[in-house]
């Protein structure tokens, strides 16, 4: 504990410091490579989209005697040949099979084959549908609520910290996390539901809070440095980032253990595909928002300031003190 202690005591005062903005060229490209692989992950993989968003069919076979899934396979296209099925276990105790969009005469033969092939009561197959326009209402919705919070969240931003570029290294860190976070659902092979698109929602809102709470720092930091100041923009905006660098770890990970608890024990072990689709998008989401703050939006900030005339020309002088006391020690 002590050590730990003393650990975050150096980081305070700038005795030990991580090299975020020294080295952000390295963690740039980094993060550019992690993006155009996410973005290209669905060109390998295609990004699955629950039914809610395509329109289909969708049938439960409650209790069944077998959880085969190509017995349910079997079943629907012996009704409707070459129908496209999708077959998952709900719950641990049934059977969901999603299909496309079928008519009622088609769909009332399919709940009879389904219950025969799994051998229980016609009344223990429900059937559901819903229409492809019920599903892009919904696309539409989910699209509206993005971009209606980043552009909230970037006008709330350049108010409160009074610069539009604090705002721009915000939302682009947010994408990054965005990009990041859906390549590797993507990847995963999991369906992007309602349920998952909340969770995405809530990791942008987690990012933020993240993203602001050391931008609060960078901001109290680089306003208190005067023209006597030692440190360069670039030099205040790392220490800041280092002196928040504790709390942003510990914010981390008591976020993501609970979550993680509920991806792994409450979906995998009990089957709970709800809880799949959200606990998934926030705990990779919440591991990307802390890089992304760190290595990303604290960077892109230093970059975005460190040309203007006034900045530039106090970090020129700076240096230039600099190099006189090192000859002066020669």
């Amino acid at each position: 504990m002590a050590s730990m202690n003393e650990f975050g005591n150096n980081l305070y005062t700038g005795k030990t410091s991580f090299p975020f903005v020294g080295k952000r060229r390295l963690w740039f490209i980094i993060a550019i490579v992690l993006v155009v692989g996410s973005a290209l992950v669905p060109l390998i993989r295609p990004i699955q989209f629950s039914i809610e968003f395509t329109g289909g069919s969708q049938f439960t076979v409650q209790a069944p005697d077998s959880f085969e899934q190509e017995t349910a396979k079997t079943a629907v296209q012996s009704v409707v040949p070459g129908a496209a099925t999708k077959v998952v276990v709900v719950g641990g105790n049934d059977i969901r099979v999603q299909t496309d969009q079928m008519s009622a005469a088609e769909t009332q033969q399919v709940s009879n084959a389904l219950a025969d092939a799994y051998g229980v009561e016609p009344e223990s197959v429900t059937s559901s549908f819903i229409g492809p326009a019920w599903g892009e209402n919904v696309t539409k919705q989910s699209l509206w609520g993005l971009a209606i919070f980043l552009a909230l969240t970037f006008l709330i931003l350049a108010i409160y910290f009074r610069t539009w570029k604090m705002s721009a290294a915000a939302i682009l860190g947010l994408l990054d996390v965005l990009v990041i976070t859906v390549g590797v659902y993507a990847l995963a092979g999991f369906e992007i539901s309602p349920a998952a698109v909340i969770g995405f929602l809530t990791i942008l809102a987690y990012s933020l809070y993240d993203t602001t709470v050391v931008f609060d720092k960078i901001r109290e930091n680089t306003t208190e440095d005067g023209e006597n100041s030692a440190r360069t923009f670039g030099e205040s905006v790392n220490l800041a980032v280092n002196q928040t660098l504790i709390r942003s770890i510990n914010t981390s990970v008591v976020a993501a253990l609970p979550v993680g608890a509920v991806l792994f024990i409450g979906a995998f072990w009990l089957g709970a595909e709800s809880l799949t689709d959200i606990s998934l998008s926030i705990f990779v989401g919440i591991l990307v928002a802390t890089y992304s703050t760190l290595f990303v939006a604290a960077p892109l900030y230093s970059l975005f300031r460190e040309n203007e005339p006034q900045i530039a020309a106090r970090d020129a002088k700076i240096r230039e003190a600099r190099s006189l006391a090192t000859a002066e020690t020669r």
